[in-house]
C-alpha cells in the first residue's frame, strides 16, 4: 500500500509468450497462474491453440497468450500453429521471447527474431532454465542475442523453479497501459472447460507414449455433464492416424488407455473440484492433420 496520498492506477494488458518449441512457455504460464491450464511435455509443439491465461491482483490484470512453438511447418496443422503465433504480435502490449539457456542460439531463434524485426511492441528476452547452466555462461549467451535484436529487457529465469519470475512480472506490468480489468477476478482462462479437459487428456498421452504417437493425436470432448450425485461425466475421443497407433494407445487388455484415463481424471477433478467419470474412446482418422474439416472440428480454426 502506498502512504504518500497517491492513488495507485490499475494496469491491464495482453502479453504474448513466444519461442521455439519446448523452451518452457507452458511451464512459465502455469507457474504464474499457480494452476495448470497449459499442458507440459518434453515433446516439441505440444501447445496447438493460444491458451489465454489470466493473472489478476488488486493492482493489475495480465492476460497471457501462450502461442504454439514457432517452427518451420510440415503440415496444415503446422501452418496453422505458426500463423497463430505470428498473428499474436500485433495484438499485445508486451512480447516475451523465451529461449533455452541450455540449448544456445539456434536457427529457430534467428527465424523468430527475423519475424519480429518490424514489430513495434516491446520485446523482452526471457532466458529460461538458468538453473541448468553455470552463471558464467549467461552473459556471453545474452550478448549473442542482443547483437541480433534490440530487446527492451533481458530477464534470466527458471520457469520450473520460479526463480526471478517476480522480477519478470514487475517489469511486464510496468509496460502495460492503465485501465480496468478485462475479465472477472476469478477467471484464470477464457477457454471453455471442455477445451482444457481435452488438453489434459492429450498431455497424458504425450507423457505415456513414444515418438510414434504424439503428433498424430488429437482429443475431442464429445460430452460433459453433471449427474444428480454431482459427479461430472466426460466422454472424450482420442483421434489418431493409424490402426497401429490405436493399438498402442489402447494397450494390452486396455492397460494404456486405463492409465491415460486414471492420470487425466486426477487432473480434471482438481480443475473442476468434482468427482469425474472419464469415458475414453480411440478412433482412427487417417491424415487428420491435413484435413481442413477435421482441424476445424477439433478447434484449430483458421485466423484472419
Amino acid at each position: 500500500m502506498r502512504n504518500d496520498g497517491e492513488t495507485h492506477k490499475h494496469r491491464s494488458g495482453f502479453v504474448a509468450l513466444i519461442g521455439r518449441p519446448n523452451v518452457g512457455k507452458s511451464t512459465l504460464l502455469n507457474h504464474i497462474l499457480k494452476q495448470k491450464i497449459a499442458i507440459m511435455s518434453d515433446k516439441p509443439q505440444t501447445t496447438r491453440n493460444r491458451i489465454q491465461g489470466i493473472h489478476t491482483t488488486e493492482e493489475e490484470q495480465v492476460v497471457f497468450l501462450d502461442t504454439p512453438g514457432i517452427h518451420k511447418p510440415k503440415s496444415r496443422l503446422g501452418d496453422y500453429m505458426v500463423k497463430v503465433a505470428r498473428n499474436t504480435f500485433a495484438e499485445v502490449d508486451v512480447i516475451l521471447l523465451l529461449v533455452d539457456a541450455k540449448e544456445g542460439l539456434g536457427q529457430g531463434d534467428r527465424f523468430i527474431m527475423d519475424l519480429l524485426k518490424d514489430v513495434k511492441t516491446p520485446v523482452f528476452l526471457i532466458v529460461n532454465k538458468i538453473d541448468q547452466v553455470h552463471p558464467d555462461e549467461l552473459l556471453p549467451f545474452i550478448d549473442q542475442y542482443r547483437t541480433l535484436y534490440p530487446f527492451s529487457e533481458v530477464v534470466p529465469i527458471s520457469a520450473l523453479q520460479g526463480n526471478n519470475t517476480d522480477t519478470l512480472m514487475k517489469l511486464v506490468v510496468e509496460r502495460l497501459p492503465e485501465g480496468p480489468a478485462f475479465y472477472p477476478s476469478e477467471y484464470v482462462t477464457d477457454h471453455p472447460e471442455r477445451f482444457i479437459v481435452g488438453e489434459l487428456v492429450r498431455e497424458k498421452v504425450l507423457h505415456l507414449t513414444r515418438e510414434e504417437i504424439p503428433h498424430s493425436v488429437a482429443v475431442h470432448v464429445e460430452e460433459m455433464m453433471k449427474e444428480e450425485d454431482e459427479t461430472v461425466y466426460v466422454r472424450a475421443t482420442i483421434y489418431t492416424e493409424r490402426s497401429s497407433q490405436k493399438g498402442i494407445l489402447i494397450g494390452k487388455q486396455g492397460s494404456m488407455l486405463k492409465e491415460v484415463g486414471r492420470r487425466a481424471r486426477e487432473d480434471i477433478q482438481r480443475l473442476l473440484g468434482s468427482r469425474v467419470y472419464l469415458d475414453l474412446w480411440v478412433k482412427v482418422k487417417k491424415d487428420w492433420r491435413n484435413e481442413e474439416f477435421m482441424l476445424r472440428s477439433l478447434g484449430y480454426q483458421d485466423e484472419h
